[in-house]
C-alpha cells in the first residue's frame, strides 16, 4: 500500500510541476502584457477546459507535459490584426528571454522549496562531525569497523557517553585544532589511543568543552596503521557514530539548501555529460542485462524508486529524488536545441548579436531567424530524444532498476 502511494505521490508531484512550469511562462507573459490564449496540461484529445478572460485553460488526455501558446510565438503564425501589437515577437527581447526562461526557474524554485523545507524538519547530506548516535560502550576488540557489538548489560565504558556528548551535538575542534569533518576526526582520535583529549562542540548554538581519555581498542586497520598478529589495530575510539544528515533552522537552511542544491546542479551536469555513453546500456537492459543503477530512468522508473522509498520509510530520499528531477528538467529544458526553451532563447541571442554586428559594419538588420529553415534540426531533436525517451519508459517497465533498499 505505501508503494503505491508512494507511486501516486510521485507522479502528481511531478505534474505539479510541470503545470507550474507552464505556469511560469503563462505568469511572466501575461505580466508584459502578451496574449496568452491557451494554458493546457498534457497533450492529445482535450477532457475538458474553460475559459478565464482571454486565455483558455484545460487538460488533455495525455500526461506528458505541457504548453502555453502565446499569440505570434514565432513570426511564422498567423495573428489577427487587433492582437499584433501583442504579438510575442514584437516584444523587448529581454522580455522574451524572461518568458522563456520562467520554466526552467520553477524547476529550480521547486527544488530549492522542496530542499529548504526537507533542511528544516529531516535534514540535508553532511560530512561535518555531527553526533548521530552516542553508545554507552566501547568493545575492546572488533573484527569490523562498521559492525558495532552490542553493549553488555550494565557495562558502560564509552568516553563520549560518560563525557555527556549527546545526539545533534557537532564537534568543531580536537586539542583546540579545528576539525574539519567527520572522517577527519575519526582519523584523529584512532591515531591516539588511550590519550587525554580536550573536545570542543556546539549545542544549540552553544560552544563547550569537555576532557574525555579516548578508549585504546582493537580494530580492522585502516591506511598505514600497524597490526598485530591477529590482523588488528591498536587505534582510539570514543563511541560515537557520525550523523548522515543535518537539520537547520530558518535562516541558516537558505545557506545549507544552496549549497547543496549547487552540488546537485554540478552532478546534474555531470549525469547529462555522461549520458550518451549509458544509452547502449538500454539497449542491453532491454536483452535481460542488469540494469545500472546509475543508469537513466525515466519518469516511470523514478515514481516507482519513489514508491520504494516511501515503502521503506526513506522520505528524505522521495524529496532528494523529486528536488533531483525538477533540477534535470530546469537544467534540461534550457539546452541550446530547438523545440525546448533553451532552443528559442539561442535563436533569441544569435538574433541580437547578428543584429549587432550589422550595425557595427553600417548594414541593415538581417531580421529575424527563418524558423522554416530549422525544423529539418528541430524534428531530428524530436525523434531523438522522443525516441530515447520511449526506450528508457519501456526499460524502467520490462527491466526496472533492482530496489535500492533490498539488500
Amino acid at each position: 500500500m505505501n508503494f503505491t502511494v508512494g507511486v501516486v505521490l510521485f507522479a502528481v508531484a511531478l505534474g505539479l510541476s510541470v503545470a507550474i512550469h507552464e505556469f511560469g511562462h503563462l505568469l511572466t507573459a501575461k505580466a508584459f502584457g502578451m496574449k496568452a490564449e491557451r494554458y493546457f496540461i498534457g497533450f492529445g484529445p482535450k477532457i475538458f477546459s474553460f475559459r478565464r478572460g482571454e486565455t483558455e485553460y484545460g487538460l488533455k488526455a495525455i500526461p506528458a507535459g505541457g504548453f502555453v501558446k502565446i499569440a505570434g510565438f514565432t513570426h511564422l503564425e498567423e495573428v489577427a490584426p487587433a492582437d499584433e501589437p501583442r504579438a510575442f515577437w514584437r516584444f523587448a527581447a529581454w522580455k522574451r528571454l524572461i518568458v522563456l526562461a520562467a520554466g526552467s526557474f520553477t524547476h529550480f524554485l521547486i527544488a530549492f522549496v522542496i530542499l529548504y523545507f526537507t533542511a528544516i524538519a529531516i535534514g540535508l547530506p553532511t560530512n561535518r562531525a555531527i553526533v548521530g548516535e552516542v553508545s554507552r560502550c566501547v568493545p575492546a576488540s572488533e573484527k569490523s569497523n562498521t559492525t558495532v557489538t552490542p553493549c553488555p548489560a550494565g557495562v558502560t565504558n564509552a568516553p563520549a557517553y560518560l563525557a555527556g556528548l549527546h545526539k545533534g551535538d557537532r564537534i568543531v575542534a580536537l586539542d583546540g585544532a579545528p576539525v574539519t569533518g567527520y572522517d577527519a576526526l575519526v582519523s584523529r582520535i584512532r591515531a591516539r589511543p588511550g590519550q587525554e583529549v580536550q573536545l570542543t562542540y556546539i549545542r544549540d548554538g552553544v560552544r563547550r568543552t569537555t576532557s574525555l581519555r579516548l578508549a585504546s581498542v582493537q580494530r580492522p586497520p585502516q591506511g598505514g596503521e600497524a597490526k598485530n598478529a591477529a590482523g588488528l589495530a591498536t587505534v582510539g575510539a570514543i563511541g560515537i557514530a557520525g550523523a548522515a544528515t543535518e537539520t537547520y533552522g530558518p535562516g541558516g537552511a537558505f545557506a545549507a539548501t544552496a549549497r547543496f542544491g549547487g552540488s546537485v546542479l554540478d552532478a546534474t551536469f555531470g549525469a547529462i555529460g555522461r549520458f550518451p555513453g549509458k544509452v547502449p546500456s538500454l539497449v542491453r537492459a532491454l536483452e535481460g542485462q542488469k540494469r545500472d543503477p546509475n543508469g537513466p530512468v525515466s519518469v516511470v522508473g523514478a515514481s516507482r524508486i519513489g514508491g520504494q522509498a516511501v515503502a521503506a520509510g526513506s522520505w528524505l530520499l522521495f524529496l532528494f529524488l523529486l528536488a533531483s528531477f525538477n533540477i534535470f528538467i530546469g537544467v534540461f529544458n534550457l539546452f541550446p536545441l530547438l523545440p525546448l526553451d533553451g532552443g528559442h532563447i539561442a535563436v533569441l541571442i544569435f538574433e541580437k548579436i547578428r543584429a549587432w554586428f550589422a550595425r557595427l559594419h553600417g548594414r541593415a538588420d538581417p531580421g529575424r531567424v527563418d524558423m522554416n529553415k530549422l525544423m529539418p534540426a528541430t524534428f531530428v531533436v524530436i525523434l531523438l530524444f522522443g525516441g530515447i525517451s520511449v526506450l528508457t519508459i519501456i526499460a524502467d517497465i520490462v527491466n526496472p532498476i533492482a530496489n535500492p533498499f533490498r539488500p
